[in-house]
């Protein structure tokens, strides 16, 4: 049997070459998808695991965000380990400079170990000791400071002066601070301390009471789901691609094979006529699936690699304020990847293997009939599929309810699963609803599309699954960045807030200030300088009806009740002694009132108060402050700076809240194009499984089309026929995807998006999902090129010829 092995290698080769492309794509999928996957995972902890990426284990609050650290444990811990720990934390401190105060300031530690140094030097120099400090840029840009300046950090006894050697960005949220000095200077404010965790490298040790050890990426990882609302974005979208990467998979594989087999049906049943034992015949086949399985697996697994990692370097080129992280080399995605491919390529070659050994030969050379709707097996198909659908519904609606990500995956997969059993009935009547739109010319095309039900399911089965995917992660992708957007706005509602306490905002700051670039609109807040019962300087209180033109929360921080005064509590800090509810005596000239406090943020150091509140106040309200919306190609930094240019000479304040703004677009930026990477390639397999059902059906067709040939149709009118087929199968798969995608979204929407964003809207985005279809058919278009030349290149006579 060898020579009949090595005899049919080279007499199949080219139907054995359509498998290997079929394999060697899909396992180059698996493989991309841990590519991508691990270089969003790097890139979005790069920057929130920043502090921590050379420790081996990060020492935080074992039940953290409720309890923190103990500072004086925490302190004598780090002491402990010396040059093996870096603690991140950030101490509230007094700051003057320029003589002038500064807002409450956070100073931070900064190691003098490279190994330890997480923030990114933007210019000058890092503190190499006593007396010197760096600032964050953004805190630099808002109270006009430069390197070389002298700063006095503290009060009293405690008071310090330092020189700013450079400036600094900090890429982790979390760990972030306005200054920041070496560990042995910070320690000079240890009583103002805060410890958040302490980064350690080699043994633990003993740890401090009510603190854990975690993995940086464990850690991290903790961190990031806190962020999105317990929501772990990052998981989710792994289990969602990791279950379709391999599903797809073993469709378009399993696919190809059954095609194949499927058309040597004679070929197996000549051998056993001619004396070939079952047994032999088997044996024969595996081994011509394991040698296409090992090779197409082996060079799916290196063009995966390659794949992966350029397209990494295409994201971060196109796309460099959103990088992807370096990605490490994901080895049990290519040796899982490596698997699949060899694994499935065998047991698809199992079940044609089956059919032929179960059968006689003489009736194996008869022509082989589908499966019909009305006979015992597809009447078992029908109900398998019923029972996969009411299952999955029925999961569905479980996943709602308790917002279980498993049991959604669980319920899609049934869903899905009885979608496909269902395709030999749904899909060729749908063929023929769209066909009938095309026809006469589209006639023969339907017919020839429709003639094999279950092979014609089965070729759109990928390319649904790619659809299907698709039109759920660009809805769901919607659907977060729109409920993300409302819920940053609702925190951030203004993008920067001028705030002038001195002198009233003229007419021609604000003119200057709405031809700044980048700014979108910009308005004049009327308000009055007040005296705060509890604050240690007079601040204005402003009433805005006019907000819904900038504010991000359509202005819904500055609606204020009649008597109440709304205060931003992020602005202010802990010189906010009073809580929400609280009652305080605003005064303003020889007029006050008593008035309930409120608290928010997102609009600078001033309070908001209803219009009605501010006319008993003041009978001379004068704008104090301007409040600006940035358009979405603002740069946060050069829109602070520019601001910051105006507002100097008048000695008005800058609150920069762009800042956040811009960490959310590139999280968000960072899951999009890791998730339109990955589903490129999943349409890509799918149009593949396409070309390939074509050019393996045009085999198998070659007499038909060259009876047609005969009969007068012309090669241009064949080519014709085979691209209106493939343009059909695309088109139904891409609708129905659309549809179940939808309907996917939406679930996902009710599951997962509801519990992390309690107001989110579910946003359909129909020009991305127009575009999917329309380039869907285009491409179903262009996999049938290379089969219909090759099927109008033979001639009737050869064709006639053939078996």
């Amino acid at each position: 049997m060898r020579t009949v092995l090595l005899a049919s290698l080279r007499a199949h080769i080219r139907r054995y070459v359509a498998a290997a492309i079929a394999v060697a794509v899909a396992v180059a999928f698996v493989v991309v998808v841990g590519v991508l996957t691990s270089g969003a995972h790097s890139g979005l902890l790069d920057g929130l695991g920043a502090p921590y990426r050379n420790a081996d284990h990060v020492v935080s609050a074992a039940r953290w965000p409720s309890n923190e650290l103990d500072p004086k444990a925490a302190i004598a811990y780090t002491e402990r380990h010396g040059e093996n720990a870096a603690a991140t934390g950030r101490a509230m401190l007094s700051a003057r400079a320029n003589g002038r105060r500064l807002s409450e300031t956070t100073v931070g530690p900064i190691a003098t170990s490279e190994d330890w140094r997480w923030q990114k030097l933007s210019s000058g120099h890092f503190p190499a000791g006593t007396g010197e400090a760096v600032a964050d840029v953004y805190f630099a840009l808002a109270e006009n400071i430069a390197a070389g300046d002298q700063v006095r950090i503290g009060e009293g006894a405690a008071a310090r002066d330092v020189r700013v050697v450079g400036l600094v960005e900090s890429p982790s949220p979390p760990a972030q601070a306005s200054m920041y000095v070496t560990w042995p200077q910070l320690l000079q404010w240890r009583d103002q301390l805060h410890v958040t965790a302490v980064a350690v490298r080699g043994e633990v040790g003993q740890l401090p009471e009510g603190a854990k050890a975690q993995s940086p990426d464990a850690f991290a990882a903790e961190r990031l789901t806190y962020v999105q609302n317990r929501v772990d974005s990052l998981s989710v979208m792994l289990l969602l691609f990791a279950s379709t990467a391999i599903f797809v998979s073993v469709l378009v594989i399993s696919n190809t094979f059954s095609i194949l087999f499927a058309q040597r049906l004679r070929d197996f049943a000549l051998l056993r006529c001619i004396g070939a034992t079952r047994r032999q015949v088997v044996r024969s086949v595996r081994r011509e699936a394991a040698v296409v399985g090992v090779l197409a697996s082996l060079t799916g697994t290196l063009v995966g690699i390659g794949l992966g990692y350029g397209l990494i370097v295409l994201i971060n080129a196109f796309t460099p304020a959103i990088p992807m992280g370096a990605a490490g080399v994901p080895t049990p995605w290519l040796l899982g990847g490596f698997a699949v491919g060899l694994v499935v390529t065998m047991v698809a070659s199992w079940l044609p293997t089956r059919r032929v050994v179960q059968v006689s030969p003489l009736a194996a050379l008869r022509p082989d009939a589908p499966v019909g709707v009305r006979t015992a097996t597809g009447l078992v198909r029908l109900a398998l599929a019923a029972i996969l659908l009411l299952t999955g519904l029925a999961l569905l609606g479980v996943a709602m309810a308790q917002g279980s990500t498993p049991v959604m995956v669980a319920g899609g997969g049934a869903v899905f699963a009885g979608v496909l059993i269902f395709g030999p009935v749904l899909v060729p009547r749908l063929v023929r609803i769209i066909g009938a739109l095309l026809g006469p010319a589209g006639r023969l095309a339907t017919k020839n599309a429709v003639r094999n039900p279950r092979r014609t399911a089965t070729t759109t089965a990928s390319l649904l699954v790619g659809v299907t995917l698709t039109t759920a992660v660009l809805t769901g992708m919607a659907t977060w960045r729109s409920s993300l957007d409302e819920q940053i706005g609702r925190d951030h509602p203004v993008d920067v807030a001028l705030t002038s306490p001195k002198e009233p905002v003229t007419t021609d700051l604000l003119v200057r200030v709405r031809h700044t670039p980048g700014v979108e609109q910009a308005i004049a807040v009327d308000g009055a300088v007040a005296r705060v019962a509890g604050l240690d300087k007079p601040i204005p209180v402003v009433a805005a009806p006019a907000v819904a033109q900038v504010a991000r929360d359509g202005g819904a921080f500055a609606r204020v009740e009649p008597g109440q005064i709304k205060m931003d509590s992020g602005a202010f800090g802990k010189n906010l002694s009073f809580r929400p509810g609280d009652r305080v005596t605003v005064r303003v000239g020889e007029r006050q009132a008593q008035l309930q406090v409120a608290v928010g943020t997102g609009w600078g150091p001033v309070g908001v108060v209803a219009p009605e509140t501010l006319a008993t106040l003041t009978d001379a309200a004068q704008p104090r402050a301007i409040w600006i919306r940035a358009s979405s190609q603002a740069d946060p930094a050069r829109l602070g700076i520019d601001l910051d240019e105006l507002a100097d000479p008048v000695g008005a304040t800058i609150e920069n809240g762009l800042r956040t703004w811009e960490s959310l677009d590139q999280q968000l930026g960072i899951y999009t194009w890791s998730a339109l990477g990955l589903l490129g390639i999943a349409v890509v397999i799918a149009l593949i499984g396409i070309a390939n059902t074509l050019g393996l059906s045009v085999l198998e067709r070659a007499r038909e089309h060259a009876m047609l040939r005969a009969l007068g149709l012309t090669r241009r009118q064949l080519r014709q026929m085979l691209a209106t087929e493939a343009v059909l199968l695309s088109v139904v798969a891409t609708l129905l995807g659309t549809v179940i995608g939808v309907g996917f979204a939406w679930v996902g929407y009710e599951t997962i998006v509801k519990r992390a964003v309690s107001d989110a809207v579910m946003q359909v985005p129909w020009p991305s999902i127009s575009a999917v279809v329309l380039i869907t058919a285009l491409a179903g278009l262009l996999a049938a090129v290379l089969p219909a030349r090759r099927a109008a290149r033979v001639t009737p006579a050869a064709g006639l010829s053939l078996e």
